[in-house]
């Protein structure tokens, strides 16, 4: 029988494509299978693989393992990718399964980096008894934590007392330590937490599970991890992350594996919905366990096969397992999110102020993604060109290609987006920063403050942006607890002595990590449309400054804000930047998710023109 494997190569995040990458795809002997060339879009075609009979994986017993045959109910391959300015990535074992398709996204380093080997563990269905020590830690179990070093008291794992009622956000991004808690050692990585879902359900259960199973599962993975972030229970303790990927505390996190692609959308569709009981606020602690090697007090993972198969719908299978009293509710309330999915789905025909927003989205991520079609006059019509982008965008990050934008689209549009924005403008502030080729002649560490923290700051934002396991930063020139874990982090990534000291070494690491930034290929920033395209004057324009240049930017303002009302407050053209002015700089840059620093540099000015001949059909 045949299951499918697709191949995304990117890099930044979601935010550039590694177009023309080689794919080389092997079996256990190494005898090359397939060769692919990822497209414009970092997408390789969809290939056919032999995998098992899906009626194993529906067996908890036909699909144990063997001597012979250590996984029945799957098949493995290994993948291979090289692109120009990318270090090699190597993914052994990569799951397929008869009938699903298995989506394994190489989010590639520049060439600085090592070749990175990643090696995926059998799915946690099969792992032994002793894999699991204290799969859940909750409620009234105790665990002892360590800290860069000094050694903390036992406490429990009752969530900390709040003053109020904090309200319960869905976080767009989760930070996963690879390790037990204790292990300093272990690296952390930065998640999108849609992606974190269907990564444990990969990793947990398989997709051929029925329906209300799958769905049953998703919503406890959901809400046990929503219930880490709302609790702080590990930031609360001073740990510089959300959540492990110890089985012996948490869930099955796997770095780097494939996900399925049913998974994938299903988690889409619900990472804001979380489990709670009906009279209390916080997210209900959904403990579980396989139910086979080992067994728990919460959900058996097996046992919600059974009550699909017996009729029982996804809430009815979290009531088996947890209180009767337990609801699903959901929110949008989700953190990094500029404007929230408004609750009802867009399509062909529409048309309003928020189809425009997303018009305008998806025409910058187009500069990024080629292959995704231009929309002209995007003016807030859901017309055939957008219809025709979205089906694109949904192709190319695996969501179902209906051309609706309901709320995975809206959401993954957005993220995208707000990532190429950020990209972008690290670019252009690296320019504005002048940082050379040398770097500082001075040793910095906690309680430093400066010129030069600022650049170490931007530095390590900008290696943020290509690696997950460096945290991001605020830019404010003090050396803090922050910079220091950033800088561990960098240190770990890397090789070097974890001390968050920043002296010869360090710097001149993360100059040449830096500087390999500039190998990677990357789209230019798009262009002004057509229309009329004054050029950026090549100088900055702030508060105190004169002139023709103002003028045109005052001017492009007030139009710009017969559409985007946000933007306060209306100028008088009169070429002096004034205070009123940095204002409306500032809300523009904030509408347009832009460094809001009140300051027209060259990506402020190429926007404002772009969004001027837009509001004035100039395209």
């Amino acid at each position: 029988m045949k299951g499918y494997l697709i191949v995304n190569t990117q890099t930044a995040g979601s935010s550039l494509p590694v177009a023309n990458a080689k794919v080389e795809i092997k079996d256990d002997s190494g005898k090359v299978l397939h060769r692919l060339i990822s497209d414009e879009n970092g997408v390789s075609e969809k290939v056919e693989l032999d995998a098992p009979n899906p009626a194993i994986s529906l067996d908890s017993v036909r699909q144990m393992p063997t001597l012979d045959n250590p996984h029945p109910a799957y098949s493995v391959y290994n993948v291979t990718a090289t692109a120009e300015g990318m270090a090699a990535v190597i993914v052994n074992n990569v799951t397929v399964m008869a009938g699903e398709t298995s989506i394994l996204t190489l989010m590639m380093h520049p060439e600085d980096a090592e070749v990175e080997i990643i090696d995926i563990p059998p799915n946690g269905l099969l792992l032994p008894a002793g894999y699991f020590t204290n799969p859940g830690v909750g409620e009234d179990e105790t665990i002892a934590v360590v800290v860069s070093g000094p050694v903390l008291p036992a406490v429990q794992n009752d969530p900390p007392i709040f003053p109020t009622v904090r309200p319960v956000y869905i976080p767009d991004y989760i930070t996963v330590h690879l390790g037990t808690p204790q292990d300093t050692s272990a690296r952390n990585v930065r998640v999108p937490f849609i992606e974190y879902v269907a990564n444990v359900a990969s990793s947990e259960i398989y997709p051929t599970w029925p329906y209300n199973s799958l769905m049953a599962n998703m919503h406890a993975i959901v809400t046990f991890a929503i219930n880490r972030v709302y609790t702080e229970w590990y930031r609360s303790r001073n740990f510089p992350f959300d959540i492990t990927n110890s089985t012996s505390y948490d869930q099955f996190f796997v770095y780097g594996r494939n996900i399925f692609e049913n998974l994938l959308r299903m988690a889409s569709d619900v990472f804001n919905v979380y489990a709670k009981r009906y009279a209390f606020h916080n997210p209900y602690f959904t403990e579980y366990c396989n139910g086979t090697t080992v067994t728990c007090r919460g959900l058996s993972q097996w046992g919600t096969v059974t009550l699909a198969n017996q009729g029982k719908n996804p809430l009815q299978i979290l009531r088996y397992y947890y209180p009767d009293d337990l609801i699903l509710v959901g929110t949008d309330n989700i953190k990094g999110i500029q404007e929230i999915y408004p609750g009802t789905p867009f399509r062909l025909g529409h048309s309003g102020p928020l189809v425009h927003k997303m018009q305008v989205y998806l025409n910058r991520i187009r500069v990024n993604y080629p292959l995704i079609p231009a929309i002209p006059l995007p003016y807030g019509v859901f017309n055939t060109a957008t219809d025709a982008a979205v089906r694109t965008f949904q192709r190319t990050f695996n969501l179902t290609a209906d051309g609706i934008i309901g709320r995975a689209t809206w959401n993954k549009i957005s993220f995208v987006y707000f990532g190429i924005i950020k990209v972008a403008e690290l670019n252009g502030e690296g320019e504005r920063i002048g940082i050379g080729q040398n770097p500082p002649n001075v040793v910095l560490r906690q309680g430093s403050r400066g010129g030069d923290v600022i650049e170490l700051q931007f530095i390590l934002n900008s290696i943020a942006a290509y690696y997950s396991s460096i945290p991001e930063l605020v830019q404010d020139g003090v050396f803090g607890a922050g910079t220091t874990n950033a800088v561990i982090q960098f240190q770990k990534t890397f090789g070097l002595t974890m001390d968050g000291v920043v002296g010869p070494g360090t710097w001149a690491k993360l100059y040449s990590v830096y500087n390999s930034l500039k190998n990677v290929p990357t789209p230019p920033e798009a262009p002004p449309p057509a229309g009329t395209r004054p050029p950026y004057p090549g100088t900055l324009l702030r508060v105190g400054d004169s002139g023709p240049n103002v003028k045109t930017m005052q001017t492009f303002l007030n139009t710009i804000r017969t559409v985007y009302t946000a933007i306060q407050p209306p100028l008088v053209a009169d070429g002096i930047f004034g205070i009123n002015t940095k204002s409306a700089v500032t809300t523009f840059q904030q509408a347009f998710l832009l460094n809001p620093d009140g300051i027209i540099g060259p990506i402020t000015w190429n926007k404002i023109v772009e969004m001027y001949n837009r509001v004035t059909g100039g395209v």
